[in-house]
């Protein structure tokens, strides 16, 4: 039997706006701010944190002591975790399990991520690319084009939705038009301009059927949460309000279906369907109790899969969700209601307190 967690909460958490990858601010100020945001949130100071947690993914080797350095020099353990989209979720995950099974009573996470303009690129040209594999199954499948492939691939999971389930680019341009309009309430987001159905539509063609305002920008940001243990807080017994648990976690990577030549499958939705299972069990709900939902809408395709594969909607009908207005206010759920990674912009090491299925990696 494996060994019952600790219960583990959250007790503060901080953010910066997400920006446009100018290189206007540094990935020092970006971390230093969230940090400090989450310290304050919580009503702790550095001196109370036991370990430290940074997430990022473009960087030089630690990165995260030179932004917990900023904080204060304690000593504590700084680990540095680089795990695609999945790395802020990664970070908490790790601070969650320290917390659960006794290494540690207070846990700071930073993610923060400084970018460059444009499509995601590969830095190491001299070695075997990590997705190789993938990009190789997506080849032999469905070909390849011009187009960024992270669009490509991505674009194809939603194509296969539309030919196996019958969603439409409507369906997938309707999620991003949500995402767009929910942008509006968050004062962080990077984006905050609203579109009609029409103008997410005819805006320019990435990859059929995502366009332009259907995938995520790159941007520069981070995000900090700090958790803390049952007896950190049975010694302050004045936090205890604020505290929010962490009622279900789960992180998982690719089962062997990854390769069953399904577009849908290379993006990891058995992955996710595990991931959500999972968490959902912990938490002693399903997903029909849930009525707010972050989910990983690197591009409105798949949105759309993780929709499906986390039981939001019966299988192969998450686009009848989309179309009865289930997906936003006044719906059964409110899905992204920061604007999603679309808006809200995607500084890829910063995301901490939603779920992050991706390539290779997941959480719930």
């Amino acid at each position: 039997m494996p060994r019952k967690p600790e219960p583990a909460y959250v007790l503060g958490v901080g953010m910066t706006k997400f920006i446009k990858p100018r290189g206007k601010v540094d990935y020092t100020e970006l971390g230093f701010e969230a940090g400090v945001k989450a310290l304050l949130d919580a009503q702790i100071s550095y001196d109370d944190v036991d370990q430290g947690v940074a997430c990022y993914c473009y960087g030089d080797s630690t990165c995260g002591q030179r932004v917990f350095y900023q904080f204060g020099m304690t000593q504590i353990p700084i680990y540095n975790v680089n795990n695609n989209c999945s790395t802020g979720s990664t970070g908490l995950n790790m601070a969650r399990q320290a917390i659960s099974y006794g290494a540690a009573d207070c846990v700071l996470v930073v993610g923060f991520e400084k970018m460059s303009p444009g499509s995601l690129q590969t830095y190491f040209n001299d070695r075997e690319n990590p997705t190789g594999t993938s990009n190789a199954m997506m080849k032999a499948t469905r070909g390849m084009t011009n187009a960024p492939g992270a669009a490509q691939l991505f674009g194809n999971a939603g194509r296969e939705y539309m030919e196996k389930y019958g969603a439409t680019a409507e369906d997938f341009a309707e999620i991003a038009r949500v995402n767009h309009e929910h942008s509006q309430r968050n004062p962080y987001s990077q984006f905050k301009d609203n579109y009609t159905l029409e103008q997410v539509l005819k805006s320019p063609m990435i990859f059929s059927p995502l366009t332009k305002l259907q995938c995520c920008p790159t941007s520069d940001g981070a995000a900090a949460a700090v958790v803390v243990s049952q007896a950190f807080l049975d010694a302050r017994p004045h936090l205890k309000q604020q505290a929010v648990l962490i009622a279900g976690q789960k992180l998982a990577t690719d089962a062997a279906d990854l390769f069953s030549r399904s577009a849908i499958d290379l993006v990891g939705y058995t992955m996710s369907k595990t991931a959500a299972e999972a968490a959902l069990k912990e938490a002693g709900i399903t997903a029909n109790d849930v009525s707010v939902v972050e989910v990983h809408d690197c591009f409105s395709t798949n949105e759309l899969c993780v929709i499906d594969a986390i039981g939001l909607s019966e299988h192969g009908k998450a686009h009848e969700l989309v179309r009865r207005g289930d997906i936003t206010y006044g719906g059964k759920y409110v899905i992204n209601p920061s604007g999603g990674l679309i808006s809200k912009g995607h500084p890829l090491g910063k995301c901490i307190l939603v779920a992050n299925p991706a390539p290779n990696n997941g959480t719930c």
